[in-house]
């Protein structure tokens, strides 16, 4: 009898530590201030160079470790060209060191790699990406904004250094 009441109360008690346990609050998604740009997007953009076609991806990799951009635009030839230009670049978004923040290191077909820095501003559904002011040569910022309509606007920014950030070039996005 006593060995029942033993392995009842093991039972009471297995049962509650489960079912504690299946209550307990699931924590906070950290890519949930991100999770706005998930998907395919095409757009036209506008701006120097000239005008674009292209189109924007972003997923999840490596188990939601990381977040991939894999961006692409066409420019037309400029007057006296024959070709116009080709772009594609890869961005990987991951968790700072700190834990609290984001990181990105972004590389495209023309052999640039950019390290940024990522910030949200106080407007939902937006996100700055923005390389360090100390370092030597010329400053960028990438934005994304999620627009009433569904869209996505993107501008790129270049600051010369110690100048001020203007816009390259943006665009408008439609998710696909």
């Amino acid at each position: 009898m006593k060995r029942i009441g033993i392995l009842m109360v093991l039972a009471l008690l297995a049962f509650g530590a489960g079912s504690v346990s299946a209550q307990a609050p699931k924590p906070a998604d950290p890519w949930a201030r991100l999770n706005f740009l998930i998907g395919d997007w095409e757009g036209v953009g506008t701006g120097a160079p000239g005008e674009a076609v292209g189109g924007t991806g972003f997923a999840f990799g490596l188990d939601k470790k990381i977040l991939v951009r894999k961006n692409w635009a066409k420019y037309p030839p400029k007057a006296g060209e024959k070709a116009g230009l080709s772009h594609e670049d890869l961005m990987i978004i991951y968790p700072a060191s700190d834990g609290a923040s984001f990181r990105a290191i972004y590389f495209d077909n023309e052999g640039h790699v950019i390290h940024y820095a990522v910030s949200f501003p106080q407007s939902p559904h937006s996100v700055v990406f923005e390389t360090d002011s100390a370092g030597p040569g010329p400053r960028f910022r990438m934005t994304y904004a999620l627009k009433a309509d569904g869209g996505l606007e993107n501008v790129f920014w270049i600051a010369p250094p110690g100048g001020e950030f203007k816009v390259y070039v943006q665009g408008a996005l439609r998710k696909k």
